[in-house]
């Protein structure tokens, strides 16, 4: 087969036209074998393809994969067309160079200064491993997509893949290409196939310049460093953001947690600029177009965003039920009993309920650090001080500081400047899921 391209653009194009199947293989949920027995292709002439060793592939070869992958008219002629003008390695390599991150759903609203420092240590490549940390619906996908969009508008090709399980917050891209190669670099990060089995599409379409692979909602426990370091030695200008409930813990990880936004007392004063505020006015709008917040409202708001501790979801949660009650019921309900109003009036078709992923994120802390929340819970106070902790649990100042750092990184406190001292409030949505953690904790721990 003559395809008229130099040694090294036939190589990317072998490698890119074995991504190409490898992804409409696993996308329908078939293993080699399977596709072996689909399409009559022996399992070592399929694997040589996908790794991309496959020096001159046939055209009836590649028509039989097509009909064992049960491809569509589009898909097929691509396929063929790969295959056949040997025109996949330029177009993936075109590809990966203009590949963008998904489109989000929602504006966003505060976190600049986040995104610009993120943004400034990848494309500088002063970091080359970031993990976003915090708890869920705080807003660490969204952050993602804002670094993101920025480091592709600074040139950086933007590989987006979502773990299986994730809420998806955004539009995925439906460039079959670059899926294909974002599913080859995270299955090989999660330890698919075997050790030296590194996939030669990223390496054939991305080469040595830089790019971004973003892990969104991923469980760190399923990721496997060493790839990740030969990864990097394989594509020099890679930077990996991960998304995740806790952190990897791996040399060179730096750790960035996201916080909940600003919601000041309003007995301070009410701040219509403050960013939780802003939030819930954007929400607001979006479900009563015609009510136009007065002063009274304003302080309703406030004090329903300073209660709910300024967490992204919560507030959206409680904005959206706005549409059966008025602001002053809805504050009078978070005064009495918040846990009702923490998930959307709509159905829950986005994915499990706040509460209930709350719920894992406690249940997953060690028993200690729930005895804490559950003391602090039944003390009543909004805040506490690291006095508080050492005369909860009776441990040493080393131990307490750890606890408290702990408590930090998986989200379920927050740090709080309203009393001008080092003080932290367990989140409101932690303090209403703490029963249900309990009950998710007990058959763990009778195990």
């Amino acid at each position: 087969m003559t395809t008229g391209l130099s040694p090294e653009g036939t190589t990317a194009a072998i490698a890119a036209l074995g991504t190409l199947i490898r992804g409409h293989r696993i996308r329908i949920g078939l293993t080699q074998r399977e596709l072996a027995d689909l399409s009559t292709i022996s399992v070592r002439a399929i694997r040589d393809l996908e790794k991309g060793k496959a020096q001159r592939p046939r055209t009836d070869t590649i028509r039989l994969i097509a009909d064992g992958l049960r491809l569509g008219p589009r898909a097929r002629t691509a396929l063929e067309e790969a295959v056949r003008r040997g025109h996949r390695g330029p177009a993936a390599g075109r590809t990966a160079e203009r590949a963008a991150p998904p489109a989000p759903l929602h504006p966003l609203i505060e976190r600049q200064a986040e995104a610009a420092v993120l943004t400034d240590e990848l494309r500088s490549g002063t970091e080359r491993l970031v993990t976003l940390v915090g708890l869920s619906g705080v807003g660490k996908t969204r952050l993602a997509l804002e670094t993101a969009a920025r480091l592709h508008d600074a040139g950086l090709p933007v590989l987006w893949h979502t773990a299986p399980g994730a809420v998806a917050d955004c539009l995925p891209d439906a460039d079959d290409t670059v899926a294909a190669l974002t599913a080859d670099c995270a299955d090989y990060l999660r330890g698919d196939g075997s050790a030296d089995d590194l996939p030669p599409s990223p390496a054939a379409a991305l080469g040595d310049r830089g790019a971004l692979l973003v892990l969104d909602g991923v469980d760190p426990a399923e990721l496997v460093f060493p790839r990740l370091a030969r990864l990097q030695r394989e594509i020099p200008g890679l930077r990996l953001l991960l998304t995740a409930a806790e952190p990897w813990n791996v040399p060179g990880e730096r750790l960035f947690l996201v916080s909940p936004l600003d919601a000041p007392d309003p007995a301070a004063g009410v701040r219509p600029e403050a960013p939780a505020v802003r939030l819930f006015l954007a929400r607001l709008r979006r479900v009563r177009p015609d009510l136009v917040p007065g002063e009274r409202d304003l302080a309703d708001i406030a004090w329903v965003c300073h209660r709910l501790d300024g967490h992204p979801l919560a507030l959206a949660a409680a904005a959206s039920w706005l549409t059966v009650c008025d602001l002053r019921t809805l504050r009078g309900i978070v005064d009495s009993d918040p846990a009702a109003l923490l998930d959307p009036l709509a159905d829950g078709r986005s994915g499990p309920s706040l509460q209930d992923r709350v719920a894992r994120t406690l249940a997953a802390l060690p028993a200690g650090h729930r005895q804490l929340l559950a003391g602090l819970r039944a003390a009543g106070a909004d805040e506490f001080v690291l006095e508080d902790v050492l005369r909860l649990t009776g441990g040493p100042l080393p131990h307490c500081g750890r606890v408290i750092r702990d408590l930090l990184i998986s989200g379920v406190v927050r740090p709080s400047t309203d009393g001008g001292r080092s003080a932290f409030r367990v989140l409101c949505v932690v303090r209403a899921a703490l029963p249900a953690a309990a009950a998710v904790a007990a058959p763990s721990a009778a195990a």
